[in-house]
């Protein structure tokens, strides 16, 4: 069998067959299984030939649609670092089709049992490439977080077979719900193939999240049947409304997990290389990330799966970005996190991947892991201080300046260095943690349902419950309830900088209180469309409407402080150092300059922020231009100077 001079890795279909190339530095040898059309028989297994830490093999008439799997031999030496194990049949990195999902079975981890049975085959597949344009998605609009199966499982209009999956997204009904919103792009939670945690099935529970991948291309069928064909054609029907597509990738470790865990592909290949473990005890894994094992992204086998596994999403979908989770091991070295790391550069400076949207969870749990506001340009991050932060501030913890802080773009964190603008990513509430209707109606958190008797989730959600834990049918209760995230929404769309919204958190969408709830994949995290508050929907909308509007939100330069931004009191008179630091404080005035892009003018926005349960009597500053008027979802009404704004309320006023 003669190979030819095609060095792609993975599976390449030519005219005449097909090239099988995997890379491992410690195997002794590969082999290649093939397997029938349907996965279950085995029907030949070929030796790869070595050529350096490159393992090859072209089969000659082989076509689309194979099945194969591999096997690596060598030591099987833990407490080296070693995994080898013949028996185990392994998922190509490089594979971006599989047959079935992953389900976890122990047996995957035990040396010397063959896993053929249990694990899906990968499946060859012929690349389709499109012209990527320009991404649709700029910094400062509007991210929507989307969990693709809880998303669509229950929306009446989506039909029943398609519920649950990528091209639900495209169904009418959902795209006039993103439209409605506002929605500059989707954030797609991981939605590669990924396998259940170990401890989950005795518990009857499974991952719903998918932040426990084995593959980094290969698609989950569970969430996206139609493969890349699937993704590809979602993608452009919501590039057809001008909505962009950002997936949620998780390079920071893999579903095969501690030394106890199941052994499926990195693993079985090339250990020593793919993942981190102590430089003087080669069997002990880094766990910098919580789950086990930690992906060694700056080596140079890793970094080329990481960046190849970017380009393919680009060149093959036309995905307009990626957000990372735990994002500093994509730049962490032997020496920490590094900025300036290789991985990071080549990441930016690749010819495909260089004007994409690049959004970094900037934390994990390993040595120095809190990274935010260190990420290279033009990365953007998520900004969990001004998450809690933004929520302290509704529940009266905070001093009214730290607020100013956030409403600015958060300078003190991404203005270092001379930067002169902001990459901040503002956000309420994500996946991780509560919902917003949770986190005014849930003191505490509530996760019995995931079996660890409430241990797991975050301790501190800077939350309150409004007089009664959790679900009631008291009115006054409700009504605080709708007025407390009526008031956050408006707070994070007055935000300067890039801003994230869960979906859901729109229309009270509740978790019962389960601030952790990955290991829900039911009634918990399904979205009950019809269930949604239409009144927090159309408030949302009109906040989206307003940050369209005025340029000034989505603008991603700092205040300049000559007069771009003007913070006063309730008085209408600028804030003094004591209005700043007094701890009881509740109201705060903000007034700047921006375009009205409906007119096509210069103007001034003012907005007041009432964290106070009383009815607010203020002063807008003098008009330059006249009068003011006040905006809200009912229309624009004039206002003049003195205006009156309700408790826990957010006022809209511009020059008119």
């Amino acid at each position: 069998m003669s190979e030819p001079t095609i060095r792609s890795l993975g599976a390449t279909l030519t005219d005449t067959g097909v090239d099988f190339a995997v890379w491992s530095r410690n195997a002794e040898r590969i082999e290649l299984c093939v397997f029938d059309a349907e996965g279950k028989k085995e029907v030949v297994r070929l030796p790869l030939v070595r050529d350096g830490d490159e393992h090859r093999v072209f089969v000659k008439h082989a076509k689309q649609g194979m099945r194969y799997g591999l096997r690596a031999h060598g030591t099987y030496d833990p407490d080296r670092g070693l995994w080898f194990d013949p028996s185990k049949l392994l998922i190509d990195p490089y594979a971006k089709e599989i047959d079935r999902p992953f389900q976890y079975d122990p047996r995957l981890g035990i040396v010397g049992e063959d896993t053929r049975d249990l694990m899906p085959k990968a499946i060859v597949s012929r690349d389709v490439t499109v012209a990527p344009a320009k991404p649709l998605f700029q910094p400062g609009g509007l991210v929507y977080e989307i969990a693709v199966r809880p998303f669509t499982m229950l929306h009446p209009d989506v039909p029943a077979k398609q519920r649950g999956t990528l091209s639900a997204l495209a169904h009418p009904s959902v795209i006039a719900h993103l439209k409605r919103l506002g929605v500059d792009a989707v954030e797609l939670m991981p939605i590669t193939a990924w396998i259940d945690e170990r401890h989950l099935p005795p518990l009857g529970l499974t991952n719903g999240w998918g932040y426990n991948p084995v593959g980094f291309m290969a698609l989950d069928p569970r969430l996206v049947p139609g493969g890349i064909k699937e993704l590809r054609e979602t993608v452009a029907a919501l590039h057809a409304e001008g909505i962009a597509v950002i997936l949620d990738l998780v390079f920071n470790h893999t579903g095969e997990s501690d030394r106890q865990g199941p052994t499926l592909s990195l693993r079985g290949l090339d250990n020593p290389t793919y993942f981190r473990s102590l430089p003087d005890q080669p069997g002990t894994l880094v766990n910098d990330t919580g789950t086990g094992n930690t992906v060694a992204c700056d080596q140079p086998a890793t970094r080329r799966l990481i960046i190849d596994s970017l380009r393919h999403f680009v060149q093959h979908a036309g995905i307009d970005g990626f957000r990372f989770d735990l994002a500093p091991v994509i730049g962490r070295g032997s020496k920490g996190f590094d900025p300036e790391s290789v991985t990071l550069r080549t990441m930016l400076a690749d010819e495909v991947l260089q004007d994409r949207i690049l959004i970094a969870e900037p934390w994990d749990i390993g040595p120095g892991g809190y990274q935010l506001g260190n990420f290279p340009a033009p990365f953007l991050e998520w900004n969990d201080r001004a998450r809690d932060d933004l929520r302290r501030f509704w529940r009266n913890d905070i001093r009214i300046g730290d607020l100013a802080t956030i409403l600015a773009g958060s300078s003190s964190i991404f203005g270092r260095d001379g930067r002169t603008q902001t990459r901040s990513v503002n956000f309420l509430a994500a996946h991780d943690g509560f919902t917003l209707m949770d986190i005014v109606s849930y003191a505490g958190k509530h996760n019995e349902a995931n079996g660890e008797n409430n241990r797991d989730g975050h301790n501190e959600n800077f939350s309150w419950n409004n007089g009664a834990e959790g679900k009631t049918d008291d009115q006054a209760i409700q009504n605080r309830r709708r007025a407390d995230i009526k008031a956050m929404l408006s707070t994070l769309f007055a935000t300067r900088g890039t801003i994230m919204l869960t979906s859901g958190d729109e229309g009270g969408r509740t978790q019962q209180g389960n601030n952790n709830a990955y290991c829900q994949d039911n009634a918990i995290t399904w979205m009950g469309w019809k269930t949604l508050d239409d009144e927090l929907i159309a408030h949302t909308a009109w906040l989206a409407g307003l940050r369209r509007r005025f340029s000034a939100f989505s603008d991603m330069d700092f205040f300049k402080g000559d007069g771009d931004v003007v913070w006063f009191s309730a008085a209408g008179t600028p804030m003094t150092v004591p209005d700043w630091d007094a701890p009881a404080a509740g109201v705060l005035g903000m007034a700047i300059e921006t375009q009205d892009l409906n007119g096509g003018r210069p103007t001034r926005l003012a907005m007041l922020f009432n964290r106070t349960a009383d009815e607010l009597h203020a002063t807008l500053p003098p008009s330059e231009k006249g009068d003011w008027s006040q905006l809200s979802p009912a229309g624009e009404t004039s206002a003049g100077e003195q205006v009156t704004i309700p408790g826990r309320s957010v006022g809209f006023f511009v020059e008119s």
